[in-house]
């Protein structure tokens, strides 16, 4: 019996840190073939060539695709999206893939999407029906879901917005948060092993931040960072942990304000990327985390950690009673800090509940993927929701 051929798109340090038990739960199963497509910032040197990463977890790559231009402004990105059409719709038409399996929002999965669409080959789309109202990520996600035929979502309140998109309840399937895997999975590094891996010595106060720009704003990447900035230097008593931007729209004027601090700074280092492992032993070894990544929402609350979520880039997301929420100005970013530290905040930490699930969401989406009938997903039709009179 021929194997199902189910092809994985990836795109980011991120979003792969997330698919990783997925694509090693298709490439164990007998009766299917792993088939992996690595584009975007996973082939930049800037953004540390992480494609070495996954071959390094035991991956093998079979097309490495390039679609990621030297340039973050809206022309350069969407130039990099026509060039990833064109190199997926080559691509798919060699590894003829029975289904593909991606995860999110950004713009190399909607490119990857789009290719797919035209082919007649069917989606698995991971972390549908989310909000993230400050990014034009929000619109590809919704783009990408209603172009996909099998959606993983990770709570039943995406799962009713995936079904309002129009999607048949029978193909919207709740699995929880995929990042929750990686926490149960992995074994994470002490105090010590984390500082010889990272080169770097915690203190008795440490922060983790991670800051993207806010694609649906207009010139305020800068003038945010700088914001954020300014309450941080005022933390000589903290060890600060900067991971680098994504390839985002202005998410290189980001990178040189970071770079700047931390030459300044010898209480902060910076960071182009953790990968899994050190991500994660880094948030269980600090005090909180502070920025606008979508993993302060999805995965710190799990570790029973403090977040401060700043601005308007994950907002309309689901989140735990661990975020804090402020605005990007040095005087609330500062009050939120003494907020995370206050011992009434502390003490609630001891009661988190992550909304994002226990974890389990690889089997779950493993298993459906490989006992779903493809041949008849391709064509279907909007389901539309009861009408409530009166």
């Amino acid at each position: 019996m021929r194997k199902r051929r189910v092809c994985v798109v990836t795109g980011s340090r991120a979003e792969y840190g997330l698919l990783r038990w997925v694509m090693q739960g298709i490439k164990d199963d007998l009766e299917l073939r792993l088939q992996l497509i690595v584009t975007g910032m996973h082939l930049s040197p800037e953004f540390g060539l992480t494609y070495r990463d996954i071959e390094h977890d035991g991956f093998h790559i079979d097309r490495k695709l390039e679609m990621l231009m030297s340039s973050d402004t809206p022309v350069g990105i969407a130039k990099s999206m026509g060039l990833g059409l064109i190199g997926f719709a080559d691509a798919l038409n060699e590894l003829k893939p029975d289904i593909i399996v991606v995860l999110g929002d950004r713009y190399e999965i909607l490119s990857a999407v789009s290719a797919a669409l035209v082919a007649r080959i069917p989606v698995a789309h991971l972390h549908g029906g989310e909000l993230t109202e400050g990014a034009f990520d929000d619109a590809i996600r919704h783009s990408i879901t209603k172009m996909s035929h099998l959606h993983f979502v990770a709570a039943e309140e995406y799962r009713q917005r995936v079904i309002q998109l129009g999607e048949h309840p029978d193909h919207v399937f709740l699995v929880g948060g995929l990042g929750i895997d990686n926490i149960k999975r992995l074994k994470l590094l002490d105090r010590e092993e984390l500082e010889a891996a990272i080169d770097f010595r915690l203190g008795l106060k440490n922060l983790l931040i991670t800051f993207h720009p806010v694609t649906l704003e207009t010139a305020t990447a800068a003038e945010q960072m700088d914001e954020l900035l300014a309450a941080l230097a005022e933390l000589d008593d903290t060890q600060l942990l900067f991971t680098m931007p994504n390839a985002d729209t202005d998410g290189r004027v980001l990178i040189r304000m970071v770079e700047e601090f931390v030459a300044q700074h010898t209480n902060a280092r910076a960071y182009t990327s953790l990968g899994q492992l050190w991500y994660l032993s880094c948030i269980s070894h600090v005090d909180g985390v502070i920025g606008n990544s979508s993993s302060g929402l999805a995965e710190v609350p799990s570790f029973r950690k403090g977040t401060i979520n700043i601005g308007d880039r994950q907002r309309g997301r689901l989140q735990a009673s661990s975020v804090i929420n402020c605005a990007s100005n040095k005087s609330a970013i500062t009050e939120a800090l003494n907020n995370l530290y206050s011992n009434s905040f502390q003490a609630e930490l001891r009661s988190v509940v992550n909304p994002y699930g226990e974890g389990g969401a690889s089997d779950k989406i493993v298993n459906t993927i490989k006992n779903c009938v493809v041949d008849c997903l391709v064509k279907k039709y909007f389901y539309d929701l009861p009408i409530i009179s009166g």
